[in-house]
């Protein structure tokens, strides 16, 4: 048996990235692994646990000490924090808010990379994420990076986030890209070798 086989899918939020990579998933019968719930567990264990969000040494100090593992449940890798997988917790809009704030931490990115580096355990698979090509696997055998324009990125958002109007969500994206680009570890960059796809008239069929 060879080494397992990684297909990473990058890029900005609100592209496709999680729609395609579940369904690239699914039809090569590979396990999905979706890097922002890791970086949205850790900001939902901080909110849990009163972590003052302005403090980098807190957020830090909380990340090597949480007890977490690793699971594939169905094809899906999820971090399991304490036993517990909070599903519906990392979605909500207080999360939401504080994970650039969080994945900004430059030794929570070591944290993860290592973390989501050890899903090879489980055999093939298809990452999404925004450093995935370039940083966690970069001599990944498939690289795609994801892009739509600002406009239909916000449509999306705003359709998927129940009481989100198009505005919102277009300020909310627009932070959320400043964040992703500008940040001193991992910024959001198209991976060498990475095909780039721009999704703004496709559709999920294409």
């Amino acid at each position: 048996m060879g080494e397992p086989i990684v297909i990473t899918l990058d890029g900005t939020s609100a592209s496709g990235k999680s729609t395609n990579a579940k369904l690239v998933a699914k039809a090569l019968g590979y396990s999905y692994v979706d890097t922002g719930a890791m970086y949205r567990s850790l900001a939902w264990y901080c909110l849990k646990n009163a972590v003052d969000i302005k403090d980098k040494k807190a957020i830090a100090s909380i990340c090597r000490r949480w007890n977490t593992e690793l699971k594939n449940e169905e094809g899906n890798i999820r971090l399991y924090i304490d036993g517990y997988f909070p599903a519906e917790e990392i979605r909500t809009a207080e999360t939401s808010a504080i994970v650039p704030i969080v994945a900004a931490v430059p030794s929570v990115r070591t944290w993860m990379k290592a973390k989501q580096r050890q899903c090879v355990e489980f055999g093939n698979l298809v990452m999404e994420g925004r450093d995935i090509g370039s940083v966690v696997f970069p001599d990944a055998e498939v690289k795609v990076y994801l892009t739509a324009s600002p406009e239909v990125r916000a449509r999306r958002r705003a359709a998927e986030v129940s009481g989100l109007d198009v505005d919102a969500a277009a300020a909310d994206i627009r932070r959320r890209d400043e964040a992703d680009s500008s940040r001193t570890a991992s910024p959001l960059v198209t991976a060498d070798g990475a095909q780039v796809l721009d999704t703004s008239e496709l559709t999920v069929d294409g």
